[in-house]
């Protein structure tokens, strides 16, 4: 059996789930995500994007700063939640429970809750037609220090990520190898 041929469209998946955050600490909202990823490593650089109707686009644009929280299993209804209502209309970490924290570097909060928050400065806007492509430096991560080992490194098995695939929100499996394993020499 073949493959089936369909028009373009948005199927690389999975990909992130994301709980991105905007404003200051007074005035903020939470914009769920899931075109993010990374672009550069040195200066690590990652990008979103945002359609430009959204009532957090023009927070971002102005600000130039934004923090992308990775979300968990336990995190799954409230990622949802925050991407189908409209800060414009409601407060998001209040209605939601979730705890603002001070950023290290952006004026931004990070979401206490996430596992990971990547502090972001934005370099460029790039009009791509449905969506705007903010392309922005990654400043500072900040990550849970319960999920840091022994040995001082990030343990991102005990996080329970999700990623979102055509349409839905799936938990991310066990590790099934590491960099370069498949050329590594026995012993």
């Amino acid at each position: 059996m073949g493959k089936v041929m369909w028009k373009p469209g948005t199927f690389e998946y999975p990909i992130p789930a994301a709980m991105v955050t905007c404003g200051d600490m007074e005035k903020s909202n939470i914009l769920t995500i899931a075109w993010t990823g990374i672009l550069n490593s040195d200066p690590a650089m990652v990008y979103i994007s945002v359609r430009p109707t959204r009532y957090s686009y023009n927070i971002i644009k102005e600000s130039k700063e934004f923090v992308i929280n990775l979300t968990t299993e336990d995190l799954a209804y409230k990622t949802d939640w925050c991407g189908v209502k409209t800060g414009e209309k409601v407060d998001k970490f209040k209605e939601m429970k979730l705890t603002k924290q001070k950023a290290n570097v952006v004026r931004c909060p990070l979401i206490k809750e996430s596992p990971v928050s990547i502090e972001c400065k934005v370099k460029d806007i790039v009009d791509l037609g449905s969506h705007h492509m903010f392309v922005a430096e990654v400043l500072c991560i900040d990550a849970d220090e319960k999920y840091i080992d022994e040995k001082g490194a990030f343990d991102i098995s005990k996080c329970k990520l999700i990623a979102y695939a055509n349409g839905g929100y799936y938990a991310l499996g066990k590790k099934i190898g590491t960099f370069g394993y498949s050329v590594k020499k026995k012993k």
